[in-house]
């Protein structure tokens, strides 16, 4: 064979390798899709007071496990125990208020009281002198100074009923539902409420990471001062919409971490999520942007997977750890050529 012949040869057999090479991968991305854009990923919580304060006192350490419920941190509580007493001192001082009320409410009866009785005793009086001065048994001036006297006693009784009504407005309901009361003990529970924040507590299982906190420091309400990574691992995957035509939710996977090559973890679908960030729009009231490209073939746009493993030994994963997750097909065949293209990768993780 001469040197032409053999290279004409070589040529074929390449050629004849790149199609085959290029058909596999053809049905390898429409029914066995793999993508390496995955990761392990932790629901992170950004624990922040709900007071403001200097830090007192610090109970955790960066990377210790925490439970519910465990304290992580202090803040002065010295404003805030001034605050509690403070409201304790002015619900007394209602209380007290109230109690000066009711007996302030007991004169006023009683001056209603007395200011009825003057009234029908001046309008007997009028009535007397005014049937006297028709049968002439009494002066004019008489007359006109008692039905006045009567006059003068119903106004100092309208008086005193204006006072007591004030009065009983003023002290409102008698029971435990007195406006002023609840008002009190609002501001009390309000109170004590503000100072059981000055000890920050996890609200969840998790791991304390990147902690920079220092004693003395000052903490503002709202700021994020501590992650709290939970415990519980999603395996995030994106794959190009055609090649999730034919998984659902509950398909097989399998995953293999690049920090732990020619280890090869199962796990199935356990949700798909609703769309993407390039699917959102914002109502800002401009027009429309539609999008510009000179590409024939537009990039495919990819949606994202979430897994869940079948393993527990992964629980220890870092979050943002990098993965490679391999959808496995029904079909034997398919299924078989999957796992043998996931175990190949899994390996090759040891060079690369």
């Amino acid at each position: 064979m001469t040197p032409d012949q053999k290279f004409a040869r070589w040529i074929r057999n390449a050629c004849f390798a790149f199609v085959l090479l290029f058909a596999y991968f053809l049905v390898a991305d429409l029914a066995m899709p793999l993508t390496p854009q995955a990761m392990a990923t932790r629901v992170v919580t950004k624990v922040s007071p709900q007071v403001s304060g200097q830090i007192t006192e610090i109970h955790v350490k960066n990377n210790q496990v925490v439970h519910q419920g465990d304290v992580l941190f202090d803040l002065d509580p010295a404003p805030y125990q001034l605050a509690v007493e403070q409201a304790r001192l002015n619900l007394e001082k209602v209380i007290q208020n109230n109690e000066q009320l009711d007996a302030s409410i007991q004169a006023a009866r009683a001056d209603v009281e007395a200011n009825d009785a003057v009234l029908q005793q001046k309008n007997r009086e009028a009535k007397r002198l005014n049937a006297l001065f028709h049968r002439n048994g009494t002066s004019q001036q008489l007359r006109d100074d008692a039905q006045s006297a009567a006059k003068a006693a119903k106004a100092n009784l309208i008086a005193a009923q204006a006072r007591l009504k004030e009065l009983q407005v003023s002290r409102g309901d008698v029971s435990d539902k007195n406006l002023s009361i609840r008002v009190a003990k609002n501001q009390l529970q309000q109170a004590e409420l503000n100072l059981s924040y000055t000890r920050v507590e996890a609200k969840h299982d998790g791991v304390v990471t990147n902690l920079q906190l220092e004693k003395g420091a000052y903490a503002a309400a709202g700021n994020p001062l501590v992650a709290l990574v939970s415990k519980d691992v999603d395996i995030i995957a994106d794959f190009r919409e055609k090649s999730l035509r034919h998984f659902s939710q509950d398909s097989q996977a399998m995953i293999a971490f690049d920090s732990q090559p020619g280890r090869i973890f199962t796990a199935h679908i356990s949700s798909l999520d609703a769309g993407v960030s390039s699917g959102q729009f914002d109502a800002n009231g401009r027009l429309a942007t539609p999008t510009e490209s000179n590409r024939w073939v537009r990039d495919a746009q990819r949606m994202r997977l979430h897994l869940s493993l079948e393993d527990e030994s992964v629980q220890a994963m870092p979050a943002g750890a990098r993965a490679t997750v391999q959808l496995i097909p029904e079909n034997a065949l398919l299924a078989w050529l999957a796992r043998t293209q996931i175990r190949f990768l899994s390996a090759l993780h040891y060079i690369y």
